[in-house]
């Protein structure tokens, strides 16, 4: 990231990412939120730093925005996880674990996925014969096309892209790598369980969500 785009990303103020989280706080207080959890600030924080997590009903994990969307069911209502609420909620939730380290739940059940997740990174795909590894393991802080190559961390999701002029979940950001190799997108399962490999690979990062990226 540039000078200029770490500045931005400092400043809430600057960072347009809030104006999403603005409105994450407008939808927690409108849904009552507290009826449960309380205050955000307490409850919320390192909630994001923890997912995604095993699901006892579902049998499998599950991400941050699918346990909002989990919540809103039980109240009736349904939440489009990349809509404007989805995103919006999602980073408010995210921004009360700004700062706290990345700690994967030690979850036996979360093993299975985590390996397939290992799978997915390291697996070539589609046309261009690429797999995430080679690009952002043994390639991170080169260039592809003239753009720098991250290490692809995934802290600070939901994120604003400059790319995008939008926030948008760590899953689109998976699908736009997908399409850039050329290759068949991921079905919702195997998004869920790289998700959680790249938590693991960025255990003990700080979190910086909702952050700002090129």
């Amino acid at each position: 990231m540039s000078p200029a785009l770490q500045a931005m990303q400092r400043d809430d103020a600057g960072n347009p990412a809030m104006l999403w989280v603005a409105g994450g706080q407008a939808l927690w207080t409108q849904w009552n939120c507290a009826r449960c959890h309380g205050a955000a600030q307490a409850s919320m924080r390192g909630v994001a730093a923890r997912y995604p997590a095993f699901d006892a009903g579902l049998k499998k994990p599950v991400t941050l925005i699918e346990r909002i969307r989990q919540c809103r069911r039980r109240d009736g209502a349904e939440l489009a996880p990349e809509s404007e609420e989805g995103l919006s909620i999602a980073a408010y939730v995210a921004l009360q674990s700004r700062g706290q380290p990345v700690a994967p739940p030690d979850d036996a059940r979360l093993e299975p996925f985590r390996r397939q997740g290992q799978v997915l990174f390291e697996r070539r795909i589609g046309q261009l014969n690429l797999s995430c590894a080679q690009c952002h393991d043994d390639r991170a802080g080169g260039r592809l096309a003239g753009a720098l190559i991250p290490q692809g961390h995934p802290t600070g999701y939901p994120l604003y892209r400059l790319e995008w002029q939008s926030l948008g979940s760590l899953q689109r950001r998976l699908r736009n790598c997908t399409s850039g190799v050329r290759a068949e997108p991921f079905d919702a399962d195997e998004l869920v369980a790289l998700e959680l490999y790249l938590m693991k690979r960025a255990a003990g990062m700080s979190m910086d969500a909702p952050a700002v990226r090129p």
